[in-house]
């Protein structure tokens, strides 16, 4: 059967009926199963950045040079962009399940195969390696949360999920400075257990993450209805029994026209033709957010170490990152309550101005008022940027939310990773040269500029996705109009759900 070719024609409740499920255990099963990602990202960026020193001997490391550290960043980073990329256009075309523990499994072998590293070419392949695999993950995970999670609670989840990089940041922080301390554990084997553990975790939620069901919205488009409503029955009836509560009828329905695929040259159409504005808003959001992290992110730890005479970072780098989890944690449910634009533009805006209030005073600044200085900013900024990656997830059709995800995703990424690094590299070497912190400064100035551009685009641009169904956010491309033509219908408001 030809790509793309119509299957059938089904009228369905599925969409109504799964968000109007009130709160229950079985949704925490979905949250750990699946959230737990961004944990593991965490982890693998914050133990790569402090086993830098670990890798460059010859004897019990790798025998790697600077430049190779930095390589192997990148390495990681390209590797991320090309696994959003290829495993998001599979998700859709293929389901979430069965991708979400694909991409886990290529992340599992990858950071096993680097604790085994033996010379820099092999530890380079398995950095690639890793990084396809998180990147992956991110396209399949946050479209299977958001089509699992009821749409009175999607923002507030989807940002503390999000949000919990910054949990796997921390430990990653704090565990590195036993597993690098020669007094404690044998140098060698330090920086391999601390490559191990991430497996070790990954292995533990590829267990929880068997009980998660496909997405019964992308199963209905795909012609397989049956399965859908065997799966929504039994969630309804495991959530009845854990709330005690008869769950209401619902009246809402929708009309899809089945396909098995949905040709790539229809999901282009949809993000940049039928979507133009949205596009723009997820852009400013994605390339604001990674410029305001390497702004200062990865400028930090050699803020504090060359110009702050600091000698461990790992506890201001827990510190950091717990304000960022807190952040996250405490705004989120903002987003369902006040508003996605509202939200969006103020977390964008405020931590933009106080990053550039930082840069000002970056000669002033000790030690612990540049970590208090950035906990706050970011406390506010983590919130903003896990919003990116929630509006990116709900405001396009369902048959390409996958790969829009891994689109704005791997631009974000490749901006962020790649080009930021290079110039804030230079920006750290010159100041370093100078002996004079100062120097960091127009990197900060950069940061903010973007975050208070992305902050005024969502004001104008934002969609009001707060309590909405995900397919009155954005209309599936299969669904018919009420008029039953089932052609147009896909106009974009700028304001407004779909």
């Amino acid at each position: 059967m030809a790509s793309g070719v119509e299957t059938g024609r089904i009228t369905t409740s599925i969409p109504a009926r799964m968000d109007r499920l009130p709160w229950a255990k079985w949704h925490w099963i979905i949250v750990l199963g699946l959230g737990t990602v961004w944990i593991l990202d965490g982890i693998e960026v914050t133990i790569v950045g402090s086993l830098s020193d670990a890798l460059k001997p010859e004897g019990t490391g790798l025998g790697l040079s600077s430049s190779d550290i930095g390589l192997a960043g990148a390495v990681y980073v390209a590797g991320a962009c090309l696994g959003a990329l290829f495993f998001g256009q599979l998700t859709d075309r293929f389901g979430r399940k069965k991708l979400f523990m694909l991409t886990l499994g290529v992340y599992l072998v990858g950071t096993v195969l680097t604790a085994f590293s033996m010379n820099p070419l092999w530890y380079f392949v398995c950095r690639a390696i890793t990084g396809a695999g998180i990147g992956g993950e991110y396209a399949a995970i946050n479209s299977a949360i958001d089509e699992l999670i009821p749409a009175k609670y999607r923002g507030r989840i989807d940002i503390a999920i999000n949000g919990s990089f910054w949990v796997g940041a921390g430990v990653g922080a704090l565990l590195t400075i036993p597993l690098t301390d020669k007094t404690v554990i044998d140098p060698e084997i330090g920086w391999r257990a601390a490559f191990a553990l991430g497996a070790v975790l990954a292995l533990g939620v590829l267990l929880v993450r068997r009980n998660v069901p496909e997405s019964p919205r992308w199963l209905f488009i795909h012609g397989r209805e049956e399965e859908a409503e065997r799966i929504v029955s039994e969630i309804e009836h495991t959530v009845e029994s854990e709330s005690g509560k008869k769950l209401s009828t619902v009246s809402d329905t929708l009309t899809i026209r089945q396909r098995k695929t949905i040709p790539l040259t229809t999901i282009a159409k949809t993000v940049f033709t039928l979507y133009p504005k949205r596009t723009v808003l997820c852009l400013a959001l994605f390339i604001g957010q990674a410029f305001l992290y390497n702004a200062f992110f990865f400028t930090y730890g050699d803020s504090l170490s060359t110009f702050l005479d600091v000698k461990q970072t790992g506890y201001y780098i827990a510190a950091f990152a717990a304000s960022n989890f807190v952040g996250a944690l405490l705004l989120g449910s903002l987003f369902d309550t006040v508003g996605r634009v509202k939200m969006i533009a103020g977390t964008y805006i405020l931590s933009g101005v106080l990053l550039a209030v930082a840069g000002f005073m970056l000669g002033d600044l000790t030690a612990l008022t540049l970590t208090i200085f950035g906990m706050v900013i970011f406390f506010f900024a983590s919130a903003g940027a896990s919003a990116a990656y929630l509006t990116a997830s709900e405001v396009f059709p369902m048959e390409t939310r996958a790969l829009c995800i891994a689109f704005f995703y791997a631009v974000g990424t490749a901006v962020g990773g790649i080009s930021g690094p290079l110039y804030f590299g230079k920006l750290i070497e010159d100041a370093s040269a100078a002996k004079d912190i100062t120097g960091i400064a127009p990197g900060y100035f950069i940061g903010a500029a973007l975050m208070v551009a992305g902050g005024i685009i969502a004001i104008f641009l934002g969609v009001h996705a707060e309590g909405e169904t995900l397919e009155n956010i954005a209309k599936p491309l299969t669904a018919e109009d009420d008029d039953g033509a089932g052609g147009s219908g896909h106009e974009e408001p700028s304001h407004q759900p779909a």
